[in-house]
């Protein structure tokens, strides 16, 4: 088990995934960011949905806005769809895909 730089907990599970952060060669770095898997219905990858508020001036008032990030699942951690996870930016794996899912149970 490699230890990634992050204080987060190990997963239980072994994987030969090279992609994984804790069991392959991927190097994390950058930010983390906490949401809620919204789809797994990918091979090896979740969508991740981060909710936020933004200010409007004008208004003098904050409104809902929401965003969505492709994430690689690791086959150790395994995420599913209702889970709250916490992912972190990696070198690009994909066109879409730049952030990999690092823990989870991790409230939002």
């Amino acid at each position: 088990m490699r230890d990634i730089g992050v204080d987060v907990s190990e997963p239980e599970k072994e994987c030969s995934d090279d992609k994984c952060p804790f069991h392959g060669s991927l190097k994390v770095r950058g930010q983390i960011i906490k949401g809620v898997v919204v789809a797994d219905k990918m091979k090896k990858s979740v969508v991740v949905e981060k909710n936020y508020l933004r200010y409007i001036k004008k208004y003098e008032r904050y409104e809902r806005r929401k965003s969505r990030i492709f994430a690689h699942n690791p086959v150790c951690i395994s995420a599913k769809a209702g889970d709250d996870v916490k992912i972190m930016e990696c070198k690009p794996i994909s066109k879409g895909k730049s952030f990999v899912v690092i823990e989870k149970g991790a409230s939002p």
